[in-house]
């Protein structure tokens, strides 16, 4: 619950991370061993070796062998696996060729004469999968030295090897977001393959599921990310497409990832992939997680370059199946095939490369689409997992570590319990309730994605306005695909509210054009766009729920940033309907109607805004409020503005990550453009202030300034949660929550850090007496993936902190915890001592200056999940 200023923490690796960078003193190579049992098998003395198992950690009843530790020097570093057509192992060298092995016996480890190079003159392979008699691969070359797209390998002169290469297709791509996996598609006539978002997408067929009308969709200016990233990278971020066995024929299947790495197919036919996060953005309200989604047809999943990200509530992109976390997302695969129990064989395995994680993912069907839950099935340290697969031969998982030139290993995952392995038929697992109507529902709105037919409109329409968000996505997508003449005046003259709000999103969205993707000839259809305003106009606010007053607003939104500014009497009939509804109920209409209440310049937002900024307990809140009203003119007064660039100098001292302040800076910028020549002047003083930097102790000094400390006892807190933990305020314990700090350092639900464990699951952990435990006795068990280090290096130098990178050789420590940008990179060769810290990072003594009933508010805002709606917060439940 450390509160840094900013957090630049690309990855966290555990405490263990630094054995990996000490080895032998170097000594000539030694003859190759020969087949040995024991797990210290592959590289030469003095290299490294991959993670022994003693520190991976996997469920009860499985087993971890580590077969081979791979020669960095000889072999590279692996980042992919596949299953031949004779069910041998094909790896692949990051940044070299691949490898074809024949798995051990049980118990064995691998003889390194049985790691055989694949002839093949090919390099930088991200993805690979055997289909239609062929080894096909998705090449991502980080240097360039042969073009990146999709290949075909095969054996030309029946000897068993693979020695012929096709250049298929060719992707352009740079840097790790580019061409990565290849996955065959359900119906065995095609593949998918899956890319980033630093990849320029070749000719798309018109048949494509995603209706390629583009957008960047922001009412206002978007913020580029503040240290260059991507800069320039406009929508439609990283695709899934579905490839003819040619390579000829590419049809866009979903958009808007950021670097989706692998998919893969669950028994039902449906897809489902990983993707990334972007670290620079913690503890902003556009941050988004690593996240698990289900990839339906002509999906958007919303990635946009900097601080334009789309939140889930956009009716305009899809939301995320499972949130995660952050992550540095790799391989995913199911585990049918495998001799594990059930559950196992039926779970989605996604790969985390920076946290060492391989985690289960447990589907549970939920109208035409999926929830889950996360299970850490196996995690290491340092574990940096690339990919993993089940090999049919012996039903066992195979998985890898390495990328980016670290130490690999090639491991192996058994079952060894009791429970029956045998193989599962079905996607869904015994007693869960699918709902087969509503999946063949969206599978046959789905089946007019990317033609014209004379029956999509009067199929999909009726569905326009469904409780289920993909049955409503698919239908939209469906008319969307039809000529706009057959339904524009349909859409405008809509009686059904509901209905008319998402017909209208797919009119303004294939009539209109973003600014940035438009053509600076063709004209702007002014008429459409005025059409649609009186429609929306038109509409009575209280007739829509909650998710359509989302999409009324959107779809306002779009119609406005497509087609431009309307006169001002429009604008004015816009200020009218949206002025008395801000502010509203909800955190989501709120960042809405803010945005567009500054676009239409409506006097009033100034202060409304201002009071939610004082109100918000998060700075997550807070910031999407204030990147709004950068933007706005008209309503401001000396006192509002003084209390804008009052907040700024706050906000100065919040955390965030590596492109927070530069974010923050933008803002200033923006608001300082719009003031005045006499706003300058009066405001002089305050614009030539400084931030007051503080330290983390008196940052929550502030907070609870002029209380007496508590030295509160565990069991007086823990008495008292037994009895009265009802009736709770929920306000109050999202208030403490922040006060402390822990929004800093520990993610919970969208929102918070990423130094700490996320607690967001912390009701299904902990006891309300386990969880004051670990608050009030903080170095009392140590997570170590989030531990710190001591390091001792030849020369004398010692180094505390905790490990934030790992590349090649080096390891980087962060040694500040208040200032992300203190570090120190370590060459292993130089390390002599390493020790895990005894002492926790978050500090004792963080309850001290609450007082009892927030202490209560704040376990059961935590236990809660941080959802009003649990009993822990029913003002009618007696003590």
């Amino acid at each position: 619950m450390i509160r840094l200023r900013t957090l630049a923490i690309c990855l966290l690796v555990s405490s263990a991370a630094i054995a990996w960078f000490v080895s032998d003193t170097l000594a000539q190579k030694p003859n190759r061993p020969k087949r040995r049992r024991s797990a210290e098998v592959g590289p030469s003395i003095g290299e490294n070796k991959a993670t022994p198992v003693d520190r991976i950690t996997t469920l009860k009843d499985f087993q971890v062998e580590l077969l081979y530790s791979v020669p960095g020097r000889e072999q590279g570093s692996w980042v992919n696996l596949c299953v031949d057509d004779k069910n041998r192992l094909i790896v692949s060298d990051q940044f070299g060729g691949l490898y074809r092995i024949t798995p051990p016996g049980p118990g064995e480890t691998l003889d390194p004469e049985d790691v055989q190079p694949v002839p093949a003159d090919i390099r930088g392979v991200n993805g690979m999968v055997w289909a239609f008699d062929a080894l096909y691969v998705g090449v991502n070359d980080y240097e360039q030295k042969i073009p990146s797209g999709l290949y075909r390998i095969t054996d030309s002169n029946g000897d068993d090897q693979l020695d012929q290469v096709e250049l298929l297709h060719e992707v352009q791509s740079k840097s790790d977001h580019g061409v990565h996996a290849v996955v065959p598609t359900p119906d065995g006539e095609a593949l998918y393959l899956v890319t980033g978002n630093n990849t320029l997408p070749p000719e798309i067929e018109d048949t494509s599921p995603v209706r390629q009308v583009w957008g960047e969709d922001h009412l206002l200016p978007s913020m580029p990310d503040g240290r260059g990233h991507n800069r320039g990278v406009l929508a439609p971020g990283g695709i899934i497409y579905r490839v003819s066995p040619d390579g000829k024929k590419f049809e866009a299947v979903a958009s808007g990832f950021r670097n989706v790495f692998d998919a893969a197919v669950n028994l039902d036919g449906e897809l489902f992939t990983y993707d990334a996060d972007m670290e620079y953005d913690f503890n902003t309200s556009w941050y988004r997680p690593a996240r698990i989604n289900h990839v339906v047809s002509g999906a958007e999943f919303g990635w946009r370059n900097g601080a334009g990200k789309r939140p889930e509530f956009y009716e305009d992109n899809l939301p995320a199946t499972l949130n995660i976390g952050p992550g540095s997302p790799t391989g995913v695969t199911f585990g049918y095939g495998a001799k594990f129990p059930t559950k196992y064989q039926r779970a989605l395995y996604a790969l985390d490369w920076s946290w060492g994680k391989l985690y289960a993912v447990h589907l549970t069907p939920s109208g035409s689409t999926y929830t889950a839950t996360k299970e850490e099935f196996l995690t290491g340290a340092p574990l940096p997992i690339t990919d993993a697969i089940i090999n049919p031969a012996d039903g066992a998982m195979y998985f890898t570590i390495g990328g980016r030139r670290v130490q690999s290993g090639l491991y192996r995952v058994t079952y060894v319990g009791d429970e029956s392995t045998e193989p599962v038929t079905e996607a869904d697992a015994p007693g869960d309730v699918r709902d087969e109507q509503a999946f063949q529902t969206r599978h046959r709105l789905e089946a007019f994605h990317g033609h014209q037919d004379p029956q999509a409109i009067p199929t999909a329409w009726p569905y326009l306005d469904n409780d289920d968000r993909f049955i409503r996505w698919a239908a939209r997508t469906a008319v969307e695909h039809q000529p706009v003449e057959q339904w524009a005046d349909k859409a405008l003259g809509e009686q059904d509210p509901g209905r008319q709000v998402e017909a209208l999103l797919g009119l303004a969205r294939v009539t209109g054009v973003c600014p940035l993707h438009r053509d600076d000839s063709a004209p702007v259809d002014t008429a459409m766009r005025d059409r649609i305003l009186d429609a929306l106009l038109a509409i009575q606010w209280k007739s829509l729920d909650h998710s359509e007053q989302l999409t009324l607003l959107r779809t306002l939104q779009i119609t406005l940033s497509r087609f431009g500014r309307p006169d001002q009497e429009r604008i004015d009939q816009c200020i009218a309907k949206l002025d008395p509804l801000f502010p509203a109920s909800t955190q989501d209409l709120n960042w809405l109607l803010c945005e567009t209440l500054v676009y239409l310049q409506a006097p009033n937002t100034a202060a409304k805004a201002l009071e939610l900024i004082a109100q918000a307990p998060t700075q997550e809140e807070q910031i999407q409020y204030a990147r709004s009203l950068r933007m706005l003119k008209a309503g401001w007064t000396i006192p509002l503005r003084t209390a804008y660039f009052e907040w700024m100098l706050k906000a100065a001292n919040y955390s965030g990550g590596a492109s927070f302040e530069k974010f923050l800076e933008f803002i200033r910028n923006d608001a300082l453009a719009t003031l005045t020549e006499e706003e300058k002047t009066q405001l002089a003083e305050l614009l030539e202030r400084k931030p007051e930097r503080k330290s983390v102790l008196e940052n929550l000094a502030s907070v609870f300034e002029g209380r007496e400390s508590t030295e509160w006892k565990l069991e007086e807190l823990s008495d008292a949660a037994r009895t009265s933990l009802q009736a709770r305020d929920f306000t109050q314990g999202r208030k403490m929550f922040a006060a402390a700090g822990c929004f800093a350092c520990h993610r919970f639900g969208n929102e918070g850090g990423m130094t700490g464990p996320d607690l967001t699951s912390s009701g299904r952990r902990y006891s309300p007496h386990d969880f004051l435990d670990q608050i009030i006795h903080p170095s009392k068990v140590i997570n170590e993936q989030f531990s710190s280090v001591m390091v001792l290096t030849s020369e004398g130098r010692a180094y505390t902190g905790v490990v934030v990178n790992l590349n090649g050789d080096t390891v980087t420590l962060n040694t500040d915890l208040s200032d992300p940008n203190k570090r120190v990179a370590i060459d292993r060769k130089e390390v002599e001592v390493f020790e895990p810290s005894k002492t926790s990072p978050m500090p004792a003594g963080l309850l001290s200056r609450m007082k009892r009933e927030e202490i209560l508010d704040l376990v059961a805002y935590v236990l809660s999940g941080g959802d009003p709606e649990h009993p822990f917060f029913d003002s009618s439940a007696t003590q």
